[in-house]
């Protein structure tokens, strides 16, 4: 007689979202799949699918796109998927789990995945026709349907999901409102100064915000339809769609009616191996789980965490979920948000760095203990150092944390390359993967791509905000294997900056479209570019402009949507959302009457003046709209602009050479001052900086100049790439004893060859130092002419020199220019009610309070907000 062959033990997964299949996952990955039946009930109409990016499905993803799994997966590993038919009852004594198509499933143990529900407010005719919550793909689908009907949308709620929505909302082409109760944007993750920050990119976008105001009623038609809501100031605001987005609340329904124990609010009670306290054979994991921390985690990495030690669990090895790094990246309506660490600086005796620019959109924070310990942070609009300042968060890095996130003249940004990182620092936290792991998969799995390691490890598969640092480890280790690796400039051109720069010259391309369309990555052409190359481009056109035909001025046509903020309003914009106004004094001469202009417009306007280190005079806190009005004046009185604002020439700092001074031996003023008007408004890969020193006491410090020029007995000596600021380099002599033409000549040649090879954002110091050949190499090449292209670098700066107009003063005579200069596009004549100053030593000083941000595992979660 032939035994019957003993069933396997059952495991049952109720839920089959991003953190269930991450438990299939770990299960497959243990052999379980191959011991246990494994039998999923799901109540959504689809599989697993990328809820994270879930806004990116109106950016043309499909849900296939956005899907976790396929049916190879799901067959190899013989899991019994039952999409739509949710779990309905658990019987705990019976132990078994019934569905709603009537299907009952043993189980020897029970994983409950089920999430998290849209936390609606109970407000009248919160489920009238045209009302949605924003959660699922189906409510997407739903959302995109009524929206063809529709011509307005308000969303209730401006946490992170609240502004995807409204982003989604504008996108369908609706005008779009955000209500939030708290008095700002994010009320958990930003504080005053963040919100603002935020608030004001997101207003500049073309949406409308209404803070410190509550929903009491959605207001319907005759028809039962949505035609507005009343707020809680007694206004009304007309729509005819609304999207709650108001928070979320942990889905233990299931679990409470089994009799399993739920925290006082909400979330299913488990121990650290994520087993429910109540029932050995239950665990619960995800954002329905109660840790035994007490927490309830709404972020997709801690999910991911439970359900390895769930898994483990049931493998019988150890493994323990005692918390999670909270550090997070996404990207609202375009603006980067990010958080890791001790954001809050609940350490004792720990400092704040902050930087805030409101007009910029950018709030950025750092926590550090006193002995230099990065703690933590948060970065507002600008996350490009998120990845390398949380690989460092509880350690000391080896620059001032501080380097890595002020701009230009705030603190010196400073790069650090992959090396600098250890092999143990997290670089991908929702999958908890390791830099040692991604150089493994390098070296050892032969890994040569960003996708491959992505397969390899499962770093960058979640919310892919360490996509960058990864591309970057990857290729720091193929370069040390001697692999060549994508030198492009970015995900939208595989060229570089130099392979740019000559196909706009020898194609005579005028537009960053047709550069785009013609010559970026086939998936990229037809798109609307990024952050890194429309600048990039935008400076190209901008440098050759008069020798390709374009417009030579930087807000002319499409080249005004392609510039950096401070291009943007042709001024510096500072902390406090005021600008500087800095005209241009060549050589740091100046005559009485010019003085006197100065003065008086600063004491007209209230200004801040400041005399700088390179020799002119800067006024600061200028609102954006008064920028025109006083620049007409300057104009009158014959100053230019100073480009303090451009990646350009900014000054050519002089002594006062033999015309004065009894050492002196050529006239440096002269020379200063005919540099500076020669290469003035040269738009270039960075900013530039000269001087020329009448004699060998160097009193203008030429040597730390991007160019500098000494006088000598016989002429001038001249120096390139030199630098100042946090990391000096003393410039090299390039050729000596030249007479005034030669030197210009070499100037001419000099600058037109580093604009055409140096890589984005490079100061002549660095470019000097990674050209090949170096030093030797720039002076065959400018001095030697041994590429045989002295006659063309010179032509190209003859073709500037010739064609130069003074922004400013084009600017005031052109109503449609003269248009974007206001705080306000929807209340032009509105100031900036941030812009503020107080007294300090007979001027003024930007009014900023002291400003710190909160940001930290909240034990529950908040109305108002929504976490992943």
């Amino acid at each position: 007689m032939t035994a019957t062959p003993e069933a396997p033990p059952t495991i049952v997964l109720v839920g089959h979202g991003m953190v269930g299949q991450r438990f299939l996952e770990a299960l497959a990955g243990r052999g379980l799949t191959a011991t246990h039946r494994v039998v999923v009930l799901c109540e959504e109409p689809r599989p697993a699918y990328d809820r994270v990016q879930l806004t990116s499905y109106f950016s043309g993803r499909t849900p296939e796109d956005l899907s976790l799994t396929d049916t190879a997966f799901i067959a190899e590993h013989g899991i019994e998927l039952h999409v739509g038919d949710p779990a309905e009852t658990v019987d705990r004594a019976a132990r078994t789990v019934t569905a709603r198509s009537g299907l009952v499933v043993g189980y020897d143990v029970l994983v409950l995945a089920t999430g998290s529900y849209p936390f609606v407010p109970p407000v009248p005719n919160k489920d009238a026709e045209g009302c949605f919550v924003y959660r699922t793909i189906e409510d997407l689908l739903a959302i995109e349907e009524y929206a063809r009907k529709s011509t307005t949308g308000a969303v209730v709620g401006g946490g992170l999901l609240g502004l995807e929505a409204a982003g989604a909302l504008k996108g369908l082409g609706l005008t779009s409102h955000i209500v939030e109760f708290a008095p700002r944007l994010m009320p958990v993750q930003v504080d005053e100064g963040g919100g603002a920050a935020l608030l004001r990119t997101i207003e500049e976008m073309g949406l409308s915000v209404h803070t410190g105001v509550g929903t009491q009623e959605v207001v319907v038609g005759e028809d039962g339809a949505v035609t507005g809501m009343r707020l809680s100031d007694g206004s009304e605001l007309a729509t005819d769609l609304v999207v709650f987005s108001a928070g979320v609340r942990p889905r233990d329904q299931l679990a409470r009616a089994s009799g399993l124990t739920v925290g006082e609010r909400g979330g299913i009670a488990v121990d650290e191996q994520c087993r429910t306290v109540a029932d050995p054979r239950v665990f619960a994991i995800g954002e329905c789980a109660l840790a035994a921390d007490g927490r309830v985690y709404g972020l997709v990495a801690p999910g991911y965490e439970q359900a390895e030690t769930a898994a483990a669990t049931i493998a019988e090895d150890e493994s323990a979920f005692t918390g999670a790094d909270l550090s997070t990246k996404l990207k609202l309506l375009g603006v980067d948000v990010a958080s890791f660490g001790d954001a809050h600086g609940a350490t004792d005796d720990c400092l704040d760095v902050v930087y805030s620019d409101s007009r910029a959109g950018l709030y950025k924070k750092l926590v550090i203990g006193r002995d230099g310990t990065l703690l933590g942070g948060i970065l507002v609009g600008d996350a490009e150092a998120y990845g390398t300042l949380k690989a460092f968060t509880g350690s000391v890095p080896p620059v001032p944390p501080e380097s890595l996130v002020l701009p230009a003249g705030a603190g010196a940004p400073v790069q650090l390359g992959p090396s600098a990182l250890p092999d143990d620092a997290i670089i991908c936290s929702c999958n908890n993967v390791r830099k040692g792991t991604i150089r493994e998969a390098v070296t050892e799995h032969r890994c040569t791509t960003v996708p491959e390691v992505k397969k390899c490890t499962k770093a960058g598969t979640t919310c892919g905000s360490c996509v960058k640092v990864l591309g970057r480890l990857i290729n720091a280790e193929l370069e040390a294997s001697g692999v060549e690796v994508d030198k492009g400039l970015c995900a939208c051109f595989s060229q570089t900056r130099e392979e740019l720069y000559e196909i706009v010259l020898a194609l005579r391309i005028t537009s960053y479209r047709d550069l785009l369309d013609r010559h970026g990555r086939q998936d990229a052409r037809g798109g609307d570019g990024c952050e890194v190359c429309k600048p990039t481009v935008a400076s190209i056109i901008a440098s050759l402009a008069p020798t390709i035909g374009a417009g030579t001025h930087v807000l002319d046509g499409e080249q005004a949507a392609l510039q950096d903020t401070n291009d943007h309003f042709l001024a510096n914009l500072q902390k406090n959302g005021s600008y500087s106004v800095v005209p241009r004094i060549p050589g740091g001469e100046i005559a009485p009457e010019k003085l006197i202009v100065i003065g008086e417009i600063a004491r007209d306007f209230g200004l801040y003046t400041k005399i700088t280190g390179g020799q002119r005079i800067d006024m600061f806190g200028a609102r954006v709209e008064q920028l025109p009005v006083i620049w007409a004046r300057l104009v009158d009185a014959g100053f230019e602009s100073g480009h303090a604002y451009g990646k350009s020439l900014r000054t050519v700092k002089s002594c006062v050479g033999q015309t004065w001074c009894r050492y002196g031996v050529q006239d440096s003023v002269r020379m200063a001052i005919d540099l500076e008007l020669r290469y003035r408004g040269l738009r270039s890969p960075h900013k530039l900086k000269s001087a020329v020193s009448g004699c060998q006491r160097e009193c203008a410090e030429a040597q730390s100049k991007d160019f500098g020029v000494i006088a000598t007995a016989g002429g001038w000596n001249l120096y390139v790439g030199g630098n100042g600021g946090a990391t000096p380099r003393h410039a090299d002599l390039l050729a000596q004893d030249l007479s005034d033409a030669e030197l210009i000549r070499l100037i001419d040649r000099f600058l037109m060859f580093y604009i055409r090879t140096a890589d984005r954002l490079e100061r002549t110091s660095v470019w000097l130092d990674r050209v090949p050949g170096g030093l030797d190499h720039v002076r065959d090449v400018v001095v030697h002419d041994s590429l045989g292209i002295c006659d063309e670098l010179e032509a190209l700066m003859a073709a500037h020199v010739a064609h130069y107009r003074d922004e400013w003063a084009e600017t005031i005579n052109d109503p449609e220019k003269l248009a974007r200069f206001v705080s306000f596009v929807n209340a032009p004549d509105t100031p900036d009610p941030v812009v503020a100053f107080v007294p300090e030593r007979d001027q003024m000083k930007p009014d900023l309070p002291l400003l710190s941000i909160g940001l930290h595992p909240a034990d529950e979660i908040l109305e108002g907000s929504v976490t992943r």
